[in-house]
């Protein structure tokens, strides 16, 4: 600050993760937009938030404080699906585990608040965004209520806060007070005042939510089908007196504040002060990686793309990529390879179809699921010749595509030149796809396509493979104890593992994560999107006994296998044919149960007499008889 002759911040940015000013961390985006706009910010990375302290280290900002967790929610950044704690962070120096609290939100808001009553604060980032509203919160297993109730922030800025950040920054600059921002875009606030909202709908309260399940399905299905920019209402959640609004999402950038954003001067790596804690290792995964677009119009039931990003597609010029690709090449570090061309879905580089960006995604209707909506416009074309540019970057030996590939998309392309360049050039002897599972009931609450579309993906993957010459195969990623699985599935599951012959080394176990479709049927059982019932898995054990299905060649798992085949009623699957998941158990006999062991002995000791066997004695090197 002194260097650059800053007296007072306009903003003070605080953050669970490190401070990596690259642009896959949401701080660095946000903290170089305002730059862009005009505004100073100062980062505080993982202050300690046992002590107020921590951050006032850079002053009282100005206009106000920005609070985020970091890239992840705090509580899946510490805990596995099985409620353990982690060992490593990877958004920490070194990895160390520890160095932000869980609900990370809430706890740091509360510290500014402690330290400055009145400055204005706004919350962002996946955890506040995820958690606006009312949301099951799997760690404590309970229906939480708005983390804008609980942080003390003024504002939420959900979504990829671009524009809504540009414009709280702006009107805080002209001394508009942080309680009269209720107009923004990608924004949630509290009022006390329900009159004074226009065109809003009002979801049942807090309090009827934790009574009834049926409620809060119906609740979040309404706030699923208001994501859209276009369509989208304002919706209000009332607690008691105090109500907290939803306004519509933010627009969607276009190709050119795309590029703007992506053309910022980041230092792409992590602050040179983590250098003697052996560095950031999250910076490993996307340091030679490019972001070509955001959104995703797939709508896995699993996923909260659709609460944060959107299904609108927002993609970056192939300008913009080279220029990004031109100085990845002149990095020290850089071998020759770009490990990653994409977003959440690697071939996604435009809208699913041509009203998008001007009347928004349908309210009830998918792109992809059940089946492709007929207008549907898959077209790989500018994908493959970005591809093709990027290949021909001096410098560049190896484009690889490593985001994931949406398959029953691909198969909709009735051109094979993706297809075909992506199997030739692009994959580095195994690409990874998401079937998920191979039941269709499981299948049709995860909101994936029939398992008939990724057999049919997966012949002519091979066929593309034989054509081009190239040995190559697929890894699935699979998961277990989704809603709707029961052991049932999972050993369907399993039995098309060992039909192909593929052994996971690590199984995918559903996590309930806030704000998903899936999530909301785990805690109420329900399909929000229809309101018919569904079988959820929550019982650890037989979780358990899913998850050893998808590796039944395990011999640590043979016990729970075994119990998992009894359960389902598929006994018929332990025994020696070819398609048994497991042997029967040899049973140990012990020398008490025979009962007569001293013939057995004299039995033995004679057998070997009379075969002798040649051998060479260990010291003396003659040859004995044994």
């Amino acid at each position: 600050m002194e260097e650059r002759g800053i007296r007072q911040l306009d903003f003070v940015y605080v953050t669970g993760d490190a401070y990596v000013d690259h642009p896959s961390f949401g701080h660095a985006v946000i903290s170089r937009v305002l730059e862009a706009a005009g505004y100073t910010v100062g980062i505080i990375p993982q202050p300690d938030w046992r002590k107020k302290e921590s951050v006032m280290v850079l002053g009282e900002p100005r206009l106000g404080f920005l609070v985020t967790a970091g890239n992840m929610d705090s509580m899946v950044n510490h805990y596995a699906v099985s409620r353990k704690r982690r060992q490593k962070d990877a958004y920490t120096p070194g990895g160390v585990m520890g160095r932000r609290p869980d609900y990370a939100v809430v706890v740091y808001c509360n510290l500014i608040r402690q330290a400055y009553r009145k400055i204005p604060i706004i919350a962002g980032g996946i955890e506040a965004s995820l958690r606006r509203l009312a949301h099951y919160d799997y760690w404590s297993d309970s229906l939480k209520r708005s983390v804008l109730m609980d942080c003390g922030a003024d504002l939420i800025s959900y979504g990829m806060g671009e524009r809504s950040i540009v414009q709280i920054a702006d009107a805080l600059n002209a001394g508009i007070s942080v309680r009269d921002l209720t107009f923004i875009e990608g924004t949630c606030f509290k009022t006390k005042e329900p009159k004074s909202l226009y065109d809003c709908e009002f979801l049942p309260d807090y309090s009827l939510l934790r009574q009834d399940k049926k409620k809060y399905a119906q609740s979040f299905y309404t706030q699923y089908c208001n994501t859209d920019p276009f369509s989208g209402k304002q919706l209000a959640e009332p607690y008691d007196t105090v109500y907290v609004v939803q306004n519509p999402p933010a627009k969607p950038l276009t190709k050119e504040e795309m590029d703007q954003v992506y053309d910022l001067p980041y230092a792409r790596t992590y602050h040179p002060m983590y250098e003697k804690e052996g560095g950031i290792p999250a910076i490993e995964e996307v340091r030679f990686s490019l972001t070509s677009s955001r959104g995703c119009f797939g709508g896995c039931s699993f996923c909260a793309l659709t609460f944060h990003q959107g299904r609108i597609i927002q993609a970056r010029s192939h300008e913009s990529l080279l220029r990004e690709a031109d100085t990845m090449v002149k990095d020290p570090l850089f071998k020759g390879y770009i490990h990653d061309v994409g977003g959440p879905t690697a071939n996604f580089r435009h809208p699913s179809c041509e009203k998008q960006l001007t009347e928004g995604v349908c309210r009830n209707r998918q792109c992809l699921f059940p089946s492709p909506c007929r207008n549907l416009q898959a077209d790989h074309r500018d994908y493959t010749e970005l591809l093709r540019k990027l290949r021909k970057v001096p410098g560049v030996r190896k484009v690889f595509i490593r985001s994931g590939i949406r398959f029953d998309y691909l198969m909709e392309d009735p051109s094979d030149d993706f297809f075909r360049e992506l199997v030739q050039y692009h994959i580095s002897g195994q690409l990874k796809v998401a079937p998920e599972h191979v039941s269709d009931r499981v299948l049709k609450e995860m909101g994936k396509p029939p398992h008939r579309v990724y057999l049919a993906f997966a012949e002519k993957f091979q066929r593309m493979n034989q054509e081009c010459g190239k040995k190559q195969y697929l890894v699935p990623y699979l998961m277990s104890s989704h809603p709707g699985c029961s052991m049932k599935e999972a050993v369907e599951l399993a039995c098309y593992l060992h039909e192909i012959h593929h052994m996971p080394q690590q199984v995918q176990d559903f996590y309930p994560t806030p704000s998903t479709i899936s999530t909301c049927m785990y805690y109420t059982g329900i399909d929000p999107r229809d309101g018919k019932p569904v079988y959820v898995e929550k019982n650890p054990h037989y979780k358990a006994l899913q998850r050893a299905l998808m590796q039944y060649g395990k011999q640590e798992n043979y016990k729970l296998v075994e119990e998992a085949l009894t359960l389902a009623g598929r006994r018929d699957l332990i025994g020696y044919g070819k398609e048994c998941l497991i042997r029967p158990e040899k049973k140990k006999e012990s020398f008490g149960e025979m009962g007569k062991q001293a013939p057995m002995k004299e039995k033995l000791r004679k057998s070997v007499k009379k075969k002798k066997i040649r051998n060479i004695h260990p010291k003396k090197g003659k040859q004995t008889n044994k």
